[in-house]
């Protein structure tokens, strides 16, 4: 191939490299590269495969290799580290062997402080990075000649981050680095994004929304915001050509589907013989804990000794290195994993992906399919273990959707305070500002483009006294007001604190593991370090270990051979999308599609119509039953596990007024059960959406949950620290500190804008009020109550989980606990055929 064909966009050495290696540009990678040469911001949109990368980075080449500059040109922004990582590693190659004098660094968390101060003092000319170094980057007084020659910000995976609090972070950062270098290039790369437009607006300078407190601005602001609108550069959205489509193929097991479980621990040995099968296979799981366990699982099931490795967030930097670095050269044929390596990680040797229990959603099961083969024009390979019969509905759902090219969507919401004020203070740091320029540069971020001006000013009001309530605490006093409007640090050390402390990820408190030598081995709840003993084993990072010494930060061990438990970790379930739920309800009534089912799929949905009901995808399943002396309700929304479990607690309590005595709730991702000593015989009146009114409040006020938003909140705000020079305070410290805030604020400053930024947590996130809000509307219209003298098929997956995650209401739960056993037997008999 001619370099000649590429020419006319590249110069002469990328060109050569391209043709060197048997290339031409794909037509998005031409687009991108035509867009940047007029100038423009782009989201590219493109599949996994199809040089999505290499097509945001040639036109920073390009113009690197016709314009060499001296400093910082490009910043590459990524969710995860090993990601950054990667692409660095990927990005080297084009560059060393095309000649060009182009520096290419990392800088996140595990970056070493001495490399973090040369990159300030002498940046690469590209500098991969995360949403929360980029901050840190601009809260130091040298930001401004740091970035001041910026040219271009490339977000890869944004539809990881974009609607949450690191997308809100990272707006804010793009908003400050166009006040530093104004017209830098915005681009955007994703490969599962199901609304572009959305995103595209996103990624753009917003435009301040004049629909909130205009009343308060004057003409010439006004007149100010309309010219922006008009000058505001739009985003053009690219689509990638289109790929083979991915095989996928749903495991089904050599006995039956298990009735319950989430693991797919049954189907370990059939797992290990795909592992053999393949050149190397990629083990996804949904949780850290579950990563370990069936990493030892598939090591007894070894037989063949295969190079087998394990990767999730709580292991060691080290150790994630070596793993990747062994996958990178081939010499793993398996590996189990978390959503550690859900993004981007270019691995072109892996062949086949496995996911173990439900993906909770199209878009995330593409991400992970998209791992293998990582080549545009050969299909993927991948393969689903569901854990139980619900999750085999899920897998199909979802196999259905990617084939229709339907993707979920994260809905965007307004930026989150506790951010905002991060973000003020980390700029305060760089130096003192002006109130009134930096209301209007954040309000040009997306999500904040409708703060109203009085919420800013109780911000600064926050962060220079800690509010009413903490005035007379100076620690609290951060920013000091030198004249009206003008605004600076009250102390430097106080930007130390920010530094060891910013981000937007609340981690649950962790201890570290370590060797009696120092080696650290990564980190573990500190809840589950509570339960260890001296003596005691446990498995991480694929190995046994045994306790030898704790304190309040570490745990030390030795290797060990003795049985061992697995480690649990807290943390958010993954949620099944609203888009798989609609599915899976279709899947109930739509008996023709029964038939791409196996058998005994097939007969639980069969038997469940025959002794009750299978409900239409928009009605409401209520079915009551006794056994044992007790009183059961169960409620099918397939609205998620998190909508379930604060509907069953504000059920149980309003059961409670009602003179029902309910004793207990158990929840699933599909359905909910109540038991009580009383029956349930009119179900809608307890399911009105009045139960979301008063009642939700009440609820949530006296609560754990605020708490724990209020936690969230006041770390994030910087308002209570978790790292201090040289210790870090333990998860109990940091509890404490909150817990004595969150009671102070209560009592005496109860509209304190902390509070308020939990009380939006709390009811839009932890207990997911929108799903709450559906299921209870068409409850209203459509539910079906059916008394039942016994247990449904249906029922058996929701209800063998008591004993294991039921939260008790009150006395009498042990009459249940232990009849899972009982319950799944009198439903199997339920499902044999007539003749047997």
């Amino acid at each position: 191939m001619s370099a000649n064909i590429n020419q006319d966009l590249l110069p002469l050495p990328l060109a050569n490299w391209l043709a060197g290696k048997g290339w031409s540009l794909r037509s998005h990678q031409r687009a991108m590269l035509e867009a940047a040469g007029r100038g423009e911001s782009a989201l590219l949109v493109a599949a996994t495969g199809a040089g999505k990368t290499l097509a945001g980075f040639l036109p920073v080449l390009a113009d690197l290799a016709r314009n060499p500059v001296d400093g910082l040109h490009t910043l590459y922004i990524s969710p995860l580290k090993a990601l950054a990582v990667d692409v660095r590693r990927n990005l080297l190659t084009p560059i060393e062997e095309a000649g060009l004098d182009i520096r290419v660094e990392t800088r996140t968390g595990d970056t070493p402080s001495d490399r973090k101060a040369r990159q300030r003092a002498r940046p690469p000319h590209i500098l991969l990075t995360t949403p929360e170094s980029l901050s840190l980057l601009l809260s130091y007084p040298d930001a401004a000649i740091m970035f001041a020659g910026l040219k271009c910000v490339i977000i890869d995976e944004v539809h990881a981050f974009a609607s949450g609090k690191r997308g809100d972070l990272l707006s804010l950062s793009l908003a400050r680095l166009e006040t530093l270098a104004p017209g830098f290039r915005r681009v955007a790369l994703s490969a599962t994004v199901a609304e572009p437009e959305a995103y595209a607006e996103w990624l753009a300078p917003a435009v301040p929304s004049l629909s909130r407190d205009s009343s308060s601005q004057s003409t010439e602001t006004k007149k100010s915001v309309l010219r922006q609108a008009q000058d505001v550069a739009t985003v053009r959205i690219i689509h990638g050509e289109k790929g083979a489509e991915p095989r996928i193929d749903i495991l089904i097991p050599e006995d039956r589907i298990p009735w319950a479980g989430h693991s797919g621990s049954y189907a370990i040995r059939q797992v290990m013989a795909e592992i053999e099968l393949n050149k190397t296979t990629l083990v996804f799981s949904n949780t850290r804990g579950l990563a370990e366990l069936l990493f030892q699982q598939l090591w007894s099931a070894n037989d063949l000794n295969l190079p087998i490795g394990i990767h999730h967030g709580s292991l060691d930097v080290e150790a994630r290195r070596r793993v990747e670095s062994a996958m990178a050269d081939g010499r793993l044929r398996g590996l189990v994993c978390t959503s550690s390596l859900d993004l981007g990680v270019d691995w072109g040797n892996v062949d086949c992906v496995i996911q173990m229990g439900a993906p909770k959603g199209s878009a995330r099961l593409l991400q992970r399919i998209g791992r293998a083969n990582h080549r545009l024009d050969e299909p993927s390979e991948a393969i689903l273990v569901p854990g139980n019969r619900f999750e085999y509905l899920e897998a199909l759902a979802a196999t259905d959707a990617i084939a229709e090219g339907k993707i979920d969507a994260e809905p965007f919401r307004d930026g989150a305070l506790d951010v905002l004020a991060q973000h003020i203070m980390g700029l305060a740091c760089a130096g003192p500002f002006a109130a009134d320029a930096l209301f209007d540069e954040v309000r040009t971020s997306w999500p904040y483009r409708a703060l109203e001006r009085p919420v800013f000013e109780r911000l600064l009001h926050l962060i220079s006294t800690g509010g009413y309530a903490l005035k007379a605490y100076d620690r609290f006093r951060r920013l000091v007001e030198d004249s009206p409007g003008q605004w600076r640090l009250a102390h430097p050390r106080f930007a130390q604190a920010h530094r060891l402390n910013a981000g937007v990820i609340v981690d649950t408190p962790m201890v570290d593991i370590r060797f009696r030598n120092g080696r650290r081995l990564g980190q573990v709840d500190e809840y589950f370090g509570a339960t260890l003993a001296p003596g005691d084993s446990f498995f991480f990072a694929g190995m046994s270990l045994e306790v030898e010494k704790i304190d309040a930060t570490e745990v030390q061990v030795r290797a060990s051979k003795r049985p061992a438990r697995i480690p649990s970790y807290s943390g958010a379930r993954l949620p099944l999308t609203t888009h798989l739920a609609e599915r899976v309800r279709r899947f109930l009534a739509e008996t023709a599609s029964w038939a791409r089912m196996p058998a005994d799929v097939r007969e639980w949905l069969e038997v469940q119509a025959r002794v009750s009901v299978l409900p239409r995808p928009d009605q409401l399943l209520v079915e009551t039953f006794p056994r044992e002396g007790l009183h059961y309700m169960l409620v099918y929304s397939f609205e998620g596990w998190n909508a379930h479990q604060s509907l069953a607690m504000l059920l149980t309590k309003r059961m409670e007024r009602a003179g029902l005595k309910p004793l207990g709730f158990v929840s699933s991702d599909y359905a909910f059960a109540i038991w009580g000593l009383e029956p349930v015989t009119d179900p809608a009146s307890l399911l009105s959406p009045d139960i979301l009114g008063d009642e939700l409040g009440e609820w949530i006020a006296n609560s754990a949950i605020l708490r724990r938003a209020f936690r969230e909140v006041a770390i994030i705000s910087g308002l209570v620290e978790r790292q201090q020079p040289g210790k870090r305070k333990s998860g109990r410290q940091v509890t404490f500190s909150t817990d004595l805030i969150y009671d102070v604020l209560r009592r005496y400053e109860p509209d304190h804008v902390l509070l308020e930024a939990a009380w939006a947590d709390a009811r839009t996130r932890l207990t997911d009020t929108g799903r709450l809000a559906r299921l209870l509307d068409r409850a209203q219209a459509t539910l079906i109550h059916k008394p039942l003298d016994c247990i449904s098929p249906l029922a058996v997956p929701v209800l063998v989980l008591i004993g294991r995650e039921s939260i008790s209401g009150g006395a009498g739960e042990e009459a249940l606990v232990g009849e899972a056993g009982l319950l799944a037997a009198e439903a199997m008999q339920l499902a044999m055929p007539d003749k047997a």
